[in-house]
């Protein structure tokens, strides 16, 4: 074998050997990835999961608003990714615990009684005005002593959390999207499913309670949103006697 037949040889298996190792390393931070992925959602793969659908407080009739259908597709994207399955269930069907499967709820509770169910027991510390007569205060959050108003498609705030009930290390997280109207119900899915990588390193596998603000939804759609606080203590904190609040008014 000549000199030049050795060096062309050794090249090919440098660059084999080069290529099977820079394989097995983005293999292997792929896998990695998708391990701390799972364990954000509690979902490992073939596990179960479940999808509570809202409804369309606008009308009569069954229905789900068109934004809340954009968020269930965004949620199950996020779920198949993760090797997992979802069974969607109706907001007046869901008559089961939590903790056995990963729950993605979405809607308010003037549109989803399992998601008044779920604040009663784990955010005793908000309140959400669902009186249906126009005024400035329909819609509004309150959150331990203040009070967040919507100003419609140019302010509005969505509730974003992570719950989970016990200790117990097999116990399947809870996820809420509750929203002041249907697009920042969407807006909160898109925020989970852009920086469940930050979450996840942030909070580990506890509890969360995320205020978000959606800016100019008329115009950006559910694109533009804000963190304005981790409110998880002030929300898992039962409320107090009324006592005068700090209004945040939208603008």
């Amino acid at each position: 074998m000549t000199d030049d037949v050795r060096n062309i040889v050794l090249g090919v298996v440098a660059a084999g050997i080069g290529a099977a190792l820079g394989w097995l390393a983005r293999t292997h931070l792929w896998k990695r990835r998708l391990r701390r992925k799972q364990t954000f959602f509690g979902l490992p793969a073939n596990s179960e999961s479940l999808l509570v659908v809202n409804r369309d407080p606008a009308t009569a009739e069954p229905a789900v608003h068109r934004f809340d259908v954009f968020s269930l597709l965004e949620l199950s994207a996020l779920i198949k990714d993760c090797g997992a399955h979802v069974q969607v269930v109706t907001q007046d069907t869901a008559h089961q615990g939590f903790g056995e499967r990963t729950e993605f709820c979405v809607g308010s509770p003037g549109s989803n009684r399992r998601m008044v169910a779920h604040m009663a027991a784990m955010l005793p510390g908000v309140r959400v005005n669902v009186d249906p007569e126009p005024g400035p205060d329909r819609g509004a959050f309150q959150i331990g002593g203040e009070r967040y108003r919507m100003d419609p498609g140019v302010t509005e705030y969505v509730l974003l959390a992570r719950l989970t009930a016990g200790e117990r290390r097999e116990t399947r997280p809870v996820f809420l999207f509750c929203g002041q109207r249907a697009i920042t119900n969407q807006a909160a899915t898109r925020y989970l499913a852009r920086h469940h990588e930050r979450l996840a390193r942030k909070h580990g596998s506890h509890s969360f309670v995320l205020l978000l603000k959606v800016i100019n939804s008329q115009a950006y759609g559910p694109d533009v949103v804000e963190l304005v606080a981790d409110v998880t203590k002030a929300a898992q904190t039962p409320l107090k006697a009324p006592a005068p609040r700090k209004d945040h008014r939208a603008g």
